[in-house]
Formats: C-alpha cells, structure tokens, sequence
C-alpha cells in the first residue's frame, strides 16, 4: 500500500506503551534488528553518557527483545560485532514461535523473517513529543568510515 502523503498511527501492544513511559528522556529511540545499526551508529555519534533500553515485551523479559536490546549495545561500542547469536535467539523466542504458529491474532506468515531482517532500513527511529502526541519519525544516520576505532 502506498502511504505517500498520509498519516499513519501505528499502537502496538508495549512498545507504544514503552515509548510513552519514557517521554520526557532526552532521546528516544524505538529500535529492532531491521534498524539496528543505524540505531547504534545514532548511539555512538550521540556519545551519550548513558543509555537505557527499555524492554518491553512480556514485562521487560521478552527474550527476542532482550536479544535486539543486547545487540545494539554491543554494536554501538563494538563495531565488529557479529548478529548471528542474537538473530538466532530472537527467532527461537516464545513470541516467534507463537507468530510462527499462528496463536496470535493479526499476523502474516513471513512477520518473523521480516522481524529479523537485519539493517533493512538505514535510518533510526527517533520518537519525539509533538503537542500531546508521541511521534516517531526516520532519522538519516550518516555512515561513518572511521568508525573502527571504536
């Protein structure tokens, strides 16, 4: 469908919820394996002093987002850092197999491949507050060449 032009609202079951308990933060990123890189090279250009992920799924313990949140982190300070462990635990997880299965309601039959495509998209996810609104929007994230020294 093409969504040029129109406003779309999107509300999943925590992560919305996730976003807006943590509105008043400094940054907000809502982030996953399909905007993961560009969320850790956001990470690392920002240098903040801290960061906190939010977990979200099955009251913070969801082990697909543990893996994603786990991921970025190492990404933003090891450049090098391989996907594969963390992609794997993600796709083993309760909520894929019950995607995978067909136990929740709503779902297509490739979400969990989609879910796992790595870096599909070469933006970050930036939620900011507008008015009374959360709103999340793409944020290009320039690719950096020196970034092995990190």
């Amino acid at each position: 469908v093409d969504l040029g032009g129109r406003t779309v609202v999107q509300k999943t079951t925590a992560g919305t919820v996730g976003a807006l308990a943590v509105k008043e933060a400094s940054l907000v990123l809502c982030a996953s394996f399909v905007v993961a890189e560009a969320t850790a090279r956001l990470l690392r250009t920002n240098k903040s002093d801290s960061v906190t992920f939010v977990v979200t799924g099955e009251d913070g313990q969801a082990d697909e987002d543990l893996a994603c949140a786990q991921y970025i982190a190492r990404r933003a300070t090891e450049a090098g850092t391989d996907a594969a462990e963390f992609l794997r635990r993600a796709g083993e997880s309760r909520a894929a197999a019950e995607l995978t299965e067909g136990v929740r309601q709503g779902v297509h039959p490739d979400d969990v491949a989609l879910c796992l495509e790595l870096d599909r998209f070469p933006f970050a996810m930036v939620a900011t507050l507008e008015d009374s609104l959360m709103v999340l929007r793409a944020a290009a994230v320039s690719s950096l060449t020196d970034e092995a020294s990190i």
